[in-house]
């Protein structure tokens, strides 16, 4: 049996995605590779089968209609034969040396009978024309090298988010744990990370820069520009968020606070493309958008609304617009983000 089952999305990716395949195939036998061709009309279904015809016992090529990177990292959990499982989406790639890490440690684990659940690694910023990399760590948040539970010493901060770079999951409590990605729907990553957490009983951190996240295609669904186009999209994935946790509270308390933070995080980058637009029907959907999370679950609403986020998203007027948006432009530059 493999050890990690490695979904590649892939939809018109001829010209990049070479790059993050050879990544993920440089952890040899321990992988699996399996490339989504997502209904694509260039060269990106003749390369994938070429991985194939070439690392037979390596590369797994899917096929199929497009349905989105949800329908296919969907497609992807459904066909795993590996322990654990991780999305490379098709621009990106890892690094070598931190894979045999990783893969160490799940081999590890699983010879342990650890009960390993989430595996988290670091990821790079990797922006195109920037010299310095930004590098997202969790350091901070969780200790190293240990399984844990979620009330052993974990303290992630209001700016340490799980992101589908990070993490790699079990795939078993993956699909116990009902996950479903909507089809033709940007920003799923976020429900493939928030979803899951409350299967999660035991997590580990590894300190290594494993994923790298290429920042730099004007068509990306992350580009400033885009996501505003999107904000229908984002607001999607906002209310299913919203619906999820009203419905799915944790009873652990470190848990429940960081599920909690990463909706607060969520609420804000809905809101805050909506006032960077300057569109009057899109700044009626952020309104509206609140008045559906008070409609859900006013407690929510109210705990959400107070705070600094959700007092920062809400400021009035223009004035108010002005300075979240000037607070917006510190955090890119300080995080690195698109």
């Amino acid at each position: 049996m493999k050890i990690l089952s490695v979904t590649i999305p892939c939809y018109n990716s001829e010209s990049y995605m070479r790059k993050a395949i050879e990544s993920v195939i440089s952890g040899g036998n321990d992988v699996e590779v399996i490339i989504v061709d997502d209904g694509s009309t260039d060269r990106t279904a003749a390369i994938a089968d070429e991985y194939e015809n070439r690392y037979p016992d390596i590369v797994k090529v899917i096929h199929k209609e497009n349905g989105g990177h949800g329908d296919a990292v969907n497609s992807g959990i459904s066909t795993a034969t590996g322990i654990y499982f991780k999305v490379v989406d098709s621009d990106d790639w890892v690094d070598e040396n931190a894979l045999k890490r990783v893969l160490t440690v799940l081999k590890n684990s699983v010879k342990a009978n650890a009960g390993l659940d989430m595996l988290l690694t670091n990821f790079v910023y990797d922006k195109a024309g920037v010299r310095h990399k930004k590098v997202m760590k969790y350091n901070r948040a969780l200790p190293k090298k240990k399984v844990i539970g979620w009330d052993e010493n974990v303290k992630f901060n209001k700016f340490q988010y799980v992101l589908m770079h990070s993490v790699i999951y079990r795939t078993e409590m993956l699909r116990n744990c009902g996950l479903t990605l909507p089809k033709h729907t940007f920003y799923v990553d976020n429900l493939f990370v928030f979803e899951p957490l409350p299967c999660v009983e035991r997590l580990y951190y590894l300190d290594v820069n494993l994923y790298h996240y290429f920042i730099g295609r004007d068509d990306q669904s992350v580009n400033e520009r885009v996501m505003i186009s999107r904000l229908d999209q984002q607001i999607k994935v906002n209310k299913m968020m919203i619906d999820f946790f009203s419905e799915n509270k944790p009873e652990n308390k470190r848990l429940y606070k960081y599920m909690f933070q990463y909706l607060d995080m969520i609420m804000c980058v809905s809101s805050i493309m909506a006032i960077l637009s300057k569109d009057d029907k899109l700044l009626e959907e952020k309104r509206k958008l609140w008045e559906y999370l008070k409609e859900k679950d006013e407690d929510l609403y109210k705990s959400l609304r107070t705070t600094i986020f959700g007092i920062w998203m809400n400021l009035p007027g223009s004035v108010g617009r002005f300075f979240s948006k000037l607070g917006y432009k510190v955090m890119q530059k300080v995080f690195g983000f698109n």
